[in-house]
């Protein structure tokens, strides 16, 4: 019954709607992070990947949960066809690098194609006014390992190279928020 309970409540926060998001025009907030790709961990600087094109900015509750693992595959699945439109992706989650390390380099998830970068302490989530939750005791992932981080809601961003926000999708089923980020990123590179 308790285990249901929490499962129960780590599902909830993890599909909760958007909260007050950055909005389309505004100035994405540069940062820097430790990040990891394909097992590899290296410094993730927003700038620089913008010096490369439009950068996909992707934050999700957290590695090796239902919706999140769904996410990352669907855009290792689809890594070709953001690159096909210049468009790098980053994801970004309060896991830890030890973690990410892992889940970056599962062939199951982010499979070696995207980095996925650590925001340990919710600053960068909260620089682009997004809601990050605790913890929650007892919380599980799909491998039935400890969940010991907050949770960032689940929100793409697409900034141009110019640091604004061209696209902001949120509240949306995992695969159709990677399917409208890459209908944005396509328009961007239509327009080019």
């Amino acid at each position: 019954m308790k285990r249901s309970l929490c499962a129960g409540l780590v599902a909830a926060l993890l599909v909760a709607p958007a909260f007050a998001a950055l909005k389309e025009g505004d100035t994405a907030p540069a940062f820097e992070a430790p990040a990891s790709l394909a097992g590899k961990t290296f410094g993730f600087s927003l700038r620089d990947a913008l010096k490369k094109g439009p950068v996909v900015v992707y934050f999700y509750p957290s590695a090796y949960t239902g919706g999140c693992n769904v996410q990352a595959h669907t855009f290792a699945v689809n890594h070709d066809k953001f690159a096909a439109a210049g468009a790098s992706i980053v994801g970004v989650s309060l896991d830890s690098i030890a973690r990410l390390n892992e889940f970056s380099a599962d062939p199951e998830y982010c499979a070696g194609k995207i980095a996925v970068a650590s925001d340990a302490d919710g600053k960068i989530a909260r620089a682009y006014d997004l809601n990050v939750r605790d913890a929650v005791a007892g919380s599980k992932d799909t491998r039935g390992a400890d969940i010991d981080h907050g949770y960032a809601e689940r929100t793409t961003f697409i900034v141009t190279p110019d640091g604004k926000i061209a696209a902001t999708v949120g509240g949306l089923a995992p695969e159709v928020n990677v399917e409208r980020a890459l209908q944005a990123v396509q328009k961007l590179a239509a327009r080019r």
